[in-house]
């Protein structure tokens, strides 16, 4: 009986979850009771961040620097200066840039002094004119993929111009220009010096594991305090961002290289530099190319949430039309979020699946063709937007056409939106109140009164059935730092939101997988919906919703669901797509039914795959649960927040910060113990 009760983890879950109902109803709620709360040890932890901060910034390593304003040496820290020196380097890239995209004083003005400038006239050249951008994607398009993706690049920049959003969406374009190649040579180094060095990658695991599951407002108040505010803030803080998935797919795509290949490499007379750059880094260009498909998402992603800290662009007009609730014009700027996404998205995947062309016996057209033709259409675009100028009065079309001259959907939008509430207003109420008061207050109390005891229990008790006792301290050592703090009851907030939203898009997503996993057609169908919503910057997600629902926790949460629906499908198809097909067959010929296959062949072999779609569901809903603190929400994203204006923000964002992805880091470990344990009874152990 008892070596059964061992073998059966249902059975030792039931146990446990009576146990956690016992501990839950007998401890009393009492503020000196440290079974219902453990008093706050770490109360002083962000203080001690940002005094560690501030102290590298003002005290730590002193030089004499030469003020030329008051024409004296003066001490200043090191650190201060090196990231100052690092602010003008950025600043310069991504106005030189903006430069070449939008010209003239405006850009040229923020990097060199207006006497400068108004002395050397020759170096103000002109910028590009609209109608050249969307030739240069088309081309650029055509040469990776054909007709369709020029089409759509070329659609794509014809919408930004014609609607008025082209300087913003340039904006927009240069800040992730320069990010997204600062975030790959960083990025390959590290994962070619973790591949290189097993001591380095053991070292960078924790930081990636960490960086890639804190949210993204954790880091903008160290990054405004060390490298002050603006678009340069705003750059860094995405490269610290965006960084980790492409160390990540590096160091992946460099370890699936056979020994058969480096082997031929040092066969061939190859020194370790030669190995590196003609061998090992071509070999895996596939996968770092991915990881620059990432990078570029993630620098997307981060447009809005670095306007907090002055990021010009989309990301900044966007936040203003929503702080001011218009949500037409809202929408109309999302739209144009999502279609340089969708855009820069198919651009890095088709170079990333594009084949070498080796140049043999190619002439010097053959050679730099595509060179040539935009070269050819620059100066067409430009002499025809010469001639515009002099034809147009005031306004040159074919060089820029104003946000207040484009073309304008908001109105449209805002229509749309007081007819959904006028005609639908009683049934998005009361299912708005009906969700609040029946489920979600319940929900949030329940995890309120929940006593620290009881949620040891509960996750010490689920890591030992897991994975032994070494899961059961791990998921306990990430709770007890969170526990140990003041923020503990907002920490429960927040898990209470991500529990309702990842059960809700789990249920979607496995409903959704199952159904459209039956048939190849449905399955690519389904697929490239998930390939489009996953470019959509999670910030998009906010605008239907708050629409709909204003700005309540339903919001919020539907929001979450939607956004957290997509990998549960997405890995609920793929890991039914990953079963042998000769188990397939053999299913078949041994006279069970689709379904009775299903569930006894399919379902099992896929689930520990599906379980890892749960863990990314959970982590897409914590970035959008702790985002929704923009629309006021009361968890831990509040209060990240709010520190964008407090004194002692850096330390209370990067603490919080590590609460989130030390929630999320507890559930990867238990969800990723239990799916390789799984993969080992099946025998289907990668």
């Amino acid at each position: 009986m008892l070596s059964k009760f061992k073998n059966s983890r249902p059975q030792q879950f039931l146990l446990l979850f009576f146990i956690f109902l016992i501990s839950y109803f007998l401890v009393p709620e009492s503020e000196g009771n440290y079974l219902w709360r453990l008093p706050s040890l770490f109360k002083d932890f962000p203080l001690w961040i940002n005094n560690l901060i501030y102290s590298a910034l003002y005290d730590w390593f002193p030089l004499k620097v030469w003020d030329p304003v008051f024409e004296m040496y003066e001490k200043k820290a090191a650190i201060r200066e090196f990231t100052r020196a690092i602010s003008s380097g950025v600043l310069f890239l991504i106005t030189f840039i903006r430069e070449i995209f939008l010209g003239g004083a405006q850009t040229m003005g923020t990097f060199v002094s207006s006497s400068w400038l108004n002395s050397n006239k020759w170096f103000i050249w002109p910028a590009l004119p609209w109608t050249a951008v969307v030739a240069g994607g088309m081309l650029l398009g055509y040469h990776l993929q054909g007709v369709r993706l020029a089409l759509l690049a070329g659609i794509g920049a014809c919408y930004l111009s014609l609607f008025g959003q082209w300087e913003p969406s340039m904006q927009t374009l240069s800040f992730v220009l320069i990010t997204a190649p600062i975030c790959f040579i960083f990025g390959l180094s590290l994962g070619v010096w973790g591949y290189l060095n097993k001591k380095v990658e053991s070292a960078l695991q924790p930081i990636l594991n960490v960086a890639q599951t804190m949210p993204h407002f954790s880091f903008l108040v160290p990054v405004m305090i060390l490298f002050g505010i603006g678009d340069h803030a705003g750059a860094i803080a995405t490269i610290i961002f965006a960084t980790p998935p492409m160390v990540r797919l590096t160091i992946l795509g460099l370890k699936k290289i056979s020994p058969e290949v480096v082997e031929s490499g040092l066969m061939s007379g190859c020194n370790k530099f030669q190995l590196l750059f003609k061998v090992l880094i071509p070999t895996a260009r596939t996968d770092i190319l991915i990881g620059v498909n990432q990078v570029i998402m993630q620098c997307l992603a981060m447009t809005v949430i670095a306007s907090f800290i002055g990021a010009k662009g989309l990301g900044f007009n966007l936040k203003l039309a929503l702080n001011s609730l218009k949500i037409g014009k809202a929408a109309e700027i999302g739209i144009c979020i999502v279609i340089i996404a969708i855009v820069l998205d198919k651009f890095s995947l088709a170079w990333a699946n594009k084949q070498k062309n080796y140049f043999a016996n190619l002439n010097f057209y053959q050679k730099n063709k595509n060179l040539i033709i935009f070269s050819i259409l620059l100066i067409v675009c430009s002499i025809f937007a010469y001639i515009g100028g002099l034809y147009f009065n005031n306004i040159n079309y074919l060089y820029l056409v104003p946000y207040e001259k484009g073309f304008s959907i908001s109105p449209l939008l805002d229509a749309g939106v007081d007819w959904i509430w006028e005609t639908f207003f009683y049934y998005l109420n009361s299912f708005n109140i009906f969700l609040i008061t029946n489920i979600l207050v319940p929900m949030k109390m329940a995890y309120l009164g929940m006593p620290v005891v009881s949620t040891f229990i509960l996750v010490m008790g689920a890591g030992y059935i897991v994975g032994g006792i070494r899961s059961s301290l791990v998921v306990g050592s990430l709770f007890l730092f969170i526990a140990l703090s003041e923020y503990w009851d907002r920490a429960l907030i927040t898990m209470y939101m991500a529990t309702f939203a990842v059960i809700v898009a789990t249920f979607i997503g496995l409903v959704v997988g199952l159904s459209c996993a039956q048939n190849s057609k449905s399955t690519a169908f389904m697929l490239f919906i998930c390939d489009f919503f996953q470019t959509f910057p999670s910030f998009v997600y906010l605008i239907p919703v708050i629409l709909l629902f204003g700005i309540t926790d339903t919001s919020v949460l539907l929001a979450a669901i939607v956004y957290a629906t997509i990998p549960a499908t997405r890995y609920t198809i793929e890991g039914l797509k990953s079963v042998p097909l000769s188990l397939h067959e053999a299913g078949s010929m041994s006279g069970v039914s689709r379904m009775q296959r299903l569930i006894a062949i399919e379902i099992p072999l896929a689930f520990p795959h599906i379980m890892l779609g749960i863990n990314q569901t959970l982590i897409f809903s914590l970035f959008m649960i702790v985002l929704g603190a923009l629309i006021g929400t009361e968890d831990l994203g509040q209060i990240i927040m709010g520190a964008l204006s407090r004194k002692d923000g850096a330390g209370v964002a990067l603490t919080l910060g590590i609460f989130v992805s030390f929630i999320c880091l507890a559930v990867d470990h238990l969800i990723r113990t239990w799916s390789d344990r799984q993969k080992k009874l099946l025998g289907i152990d990668s």
